[in-house]
């Protein structure tokens, strides 16, 4: 029986055959759950593991010897924010955002924004609405928070501070009263 996840592990690669080696080795060595693994865009392979803090830095340490030299980039977030699995999963409900500030963040890359996004969850009462990690839009990752103003605008600058000296943020955006139309065609 899987416990409660507390962390979450990234893994990307630059091989898609090295991909799925990583992530039979990343099973095979801890009690995880894999939330994504599949290619990205730029012939890329994306990897997304949650589970117990030791479970998931046990299962990247395998990862990591497994792939080698493909491996392109690392990150684990140990007692992440928990509206994150869903976020990433795009199993988020929400009932009325209509009229509420909506912030967007985007990255280059599909590792940046899982970190950007624990962090701007955890700095301000906000709602992810979801993490978008690089499929079809050329690599890159993006999320979508909901919530008032002043905490849409903390949480984005909590999630552009997270990654600051990556140097990965492409653009930040708070819209502060964001139509309902808009919000709809967000969910």
């Amino acid at each position: 029986m899987k416990t409660m996840a507390h962390s979450i592990g990234v893994m990307e690669l630059s091989s898609i055959a090295a991909g799925y080696q990583t992530e039979d080795a990343m099973l095979k060595a801890a009690d995880i759950t894999i939330l994504v693994a599949r290619t990205i865009c730029s012939g890329k392979f994306l990897i997304i593991a949650s589970g117990s803090v030791s479970a998931v830095n046990a299962s990247l340490e395998a990862g990591e010897m497994v792939a080698g030299s493909y491996l392109i980039e690392k990150l684990t977030i140990a007692n992440v924010e928990q509206q994150l699995f869903a976020a990433i999963a795009g199993t988020v409900t929400v009932s009325d955002v209509s009229f509420r500030a909506l912030g967007i963040v985007e990255t280059f890359a599909a590792t940046p924004i899982i970190e950007a996004a624990d962090a701007a969850a955890k700095a301000a009462d906000v709602t992810l609405l979801r993490v978008h990690v690089s499929m079809a839009i050329g690599g890159k990752g993006y999320f979508l928070v909901t919530g008032d103003v002043a905490a849409v605008e903390a949480a984005v600058d909590a999630a552009c501070s997270a990654i600051e000296l990556s140097g990965m943020l492409v653009n930040r955006v708070v819209i502060p009263a964001a139509t309902k139309e808009l919000m709809q065609e967000l969910l």
